[in-house]
């Protein structure tokens, strides 16, 4: 176990702004999160609200904006908004009072200009650090939350750009909501608009009280700047224990070069006189507060999700659909699948089965079909985890909605958008290389093409939701997909018994079956200008220890491997859900 804070006090009213400034690693961001509920799990200690034990009541009451601008990319600022408004604002209000919540806000914080432009990301083109900025506090203060956390909200912009930033923050505090944020090195003018401070120098305190008066106290110290400079500069150099251009005490001066450092005596003796002089009052100011028993029993209300279950489907199906649309419906794999289909369709152009070696050539096209679409379903779907693993720790960690509620919607909008390329894929193959011309076998091999891209893309959800690594879960399902591939019943007949298990678990064995049976009866006659007359198809070695009839036990357990990776997946992702 490391300390990374020791004894932090200090208090902020509502209607205040209270700054947590330090050096980077002095622990402002540590305490922010552990005061928001957003890291809980692996510190030691209790954080109490009017008296009252942390717990997800206090959710509601919270809004924790993060340095990093947790935003969809591909979402516009307005349906950001709408989103978080429809999954956070009670039930009691109806869907155009919530849409009209959003637009207040939306307005409020000047962002009617960009209201219909994406976000963006890297390498997309969308609203500017601001706006990006500004749209992550909205999505906050649509609660209306008591208490109102900002994690460095000015790290990354511009000077005029970090002053807008704070007016805004200002006029959330002046409508009567208490906020508390970090910031590490702010300018002259955005100092000013503090009310209160804490200064923390590796985890200890060294000022805590009105920002107006910080320069005054260390004056009182004998810690005055020689040259003129920002009041944020003279402070950060004191929490780091620079005392360079800064006239110090003669009691630390005249101490021995080996006793200690000047710069570190400079930030002990800070500590020190905090200690004694400061820390009493604040502590007993702190203590005479008293918290009426109904604003207690108001905290420790009942809490539940502000949406039904039902409504956090819809609208979670709905953003995944919208968010995700750009990845479904990409051109480029829309001309992979096409191009593909067609290369596929020349090489076996209107195959027939005359001979033997044309039942192997079409039992080559069948493997090659259960190939590709295990790849697709598998590496489409093992990233997707990992990539919204921040959005998952944003949006569970304020109780927005049910992991339950978000795995059902995801599930369903990967399915559906999956049918289209099957099915396109399948109209082209089929028809131009001259499989079994009948209605029936054409329905069952494309039903059986959507069980093994569902089966495959169920593996992927489990690989990425297990690993939560986009390189490391892309390198472990290249290495389960070759496995798959090489027992999956072409390649490799006869296995070692020790060896023989991993085919049973393969969905890639199950798919390629089931497609051979809906191609394939084993009474089917091939080569009849053989001089032993025809034959039939259930005696050819391409279909080796393959059972041509039936089919069912192959869908059934594609059906269960897409339901069983899917749970599995589930409980992986939980791991998220239990960390806060």
């Amino acid at each position: 176990h490391k300390y990374i804070l020791h004894g932090i006090t200090g208090s902020v009213a509502p209607g205040e702004i209270l700054a947590m400034m330090g050096p980077s690693g002095s622990g402002k961001t540590t305490l922010l999160k552990i005061l928001g509920g957003r890291l809980l799990r692996d510190v030691s200690g209790s954080v109490t609200f009017n008296d009252v034990p942390y717990g997800s009541f206090m959710k509601k009451r919270i809004g924790f904006v993060a340095q990093e601008d947790i935003l969809f990319p591909y979402l516009t600022v307005q349906e950001c908004l709408e989103f978080t408004a429809l999954l956070r604002l009670p039930n009691t209000m109806t869907r155009s009072q919530k849409m009209s919540k959003a637009d207040r806000v939306l307005k409020d914080l000047g962002l009617e200009r960009c209201r219909h432009t994406i976000i963006g990301g890297p390498f997309i083109p969308g609203v500017s650090g601001g706006e990006r900025k500004r749209t992550s506090i909205g999505s906050e203060i649509l609660i209306d939350p008591s208490l109102l956390l900002l994690d460095e909200p000015t790290s990354g912009l511009d000077s005029a750009t970090a002053l807008k930033i704070l007016q805004v923050v200002g006029n959330i505090a002046q409508a009567g909501r208490t906020i508390l944020t970090t910031i590490h090195q702010p300018s002259s003018r955005l100092f000013h608009m503090f009310d209160k401070l804490i200064l923390i120098s590796e985890g200890h305190t060294i000022y805590s009280g009105p920002a107006r008066e910080v320069m005054s106290y260390f004056s009182s110290l004998h810690f005055v700047p020689e040259i003129t400079m920002n009041p944020a500069d003279f402070l950060l150099d004191l929490a780091v224990g620079v005392v360079h251009d800064i006239s110090i005490p003669e009691e630390i001066t005249n101490r021995s070069p080996e006793d200690e450092k000047l710069d570190n005596a400079g930030a002990r003796h800070l500590r020190m006189k905090y200690k004694t002089e400061l820390e009493p009052k604040e502590k007993q100011k702190i203590c005479t507060l008293k918290v009426s028993n109904n604003l207690k029993e108001m905290i420790q209300a009942k809490h539940d999700f502000s949406s039904s279950w039902p409504l956090q489907f819809k609208v979670l199906f709905k953003r995944t659909f919208k968010e995700r649309s750009r990845d479904y419906f990409d051109y480029i794999r829309f001309i992979q699948v096409i191009g593909v289909s067609i290369v596929l369709g020349l090489l076996w152009w209107q195959s027939k089965l005359d001979t033997e070696i044309d039942v192997r050539d079409q039992a080559g096209l069948i493997f090659y079909i259960a190939i590709f679409w295990s790849t697709s379903g598998l590496f489409s779907s093992v990233s997707t985890f990992p990539l919204e693993r921040p959005f998952l720790i944003k949006e569970l960690g304020a109780d927005m909605y049910s992991l339950s509620a978000f795995y059902a919607s995801s599930t369903i909008s990967d399915i559906i958008a999956e049918i289209i390329y099957p099915t396109i894929f399948v109209i082209i193959v089929y028809f131009m290389t001259g499989l079994h011309r009948s209605l029936e076998s054409f329905m069952l091999t494309l039903l059986s093409t959507y069980l093994l891209t569902v089966a495959s893309q169920g593996a992927g959800d489990l690989l990425g939701a297990a690993v939560m690594d986009v390189k490391k879960s892309g390198t472990v399902a290249s290495l389960v997909l070759l496995l798959f591939l090489l027992v999956g019943g072409y390649y490799v007949q006869h296995m070692p018994v020790f060896m023989k298990w991993i085919k049973y678990v393969s969905f890639i064995f199950y798919g390629y079956r089931l497609l051979l049976k809906t191609q394939y009866s084993p009474e089917q006659k091939y080569d009849c200008k053989d001089a032993r007359g025809c034959q039939r198809l259930g005696t050819s070695s391409a279909f080796y220890g393959v059972d041509l009839n039936g089919g069912v036990k192959e869908a059934c357990i594609l059906i269960a491997m897409a339901i069983l990776y899917r749970v599995s997946a589930y409980m992986f992702l939980r791991r998220i859900r239990t960390s806060f």
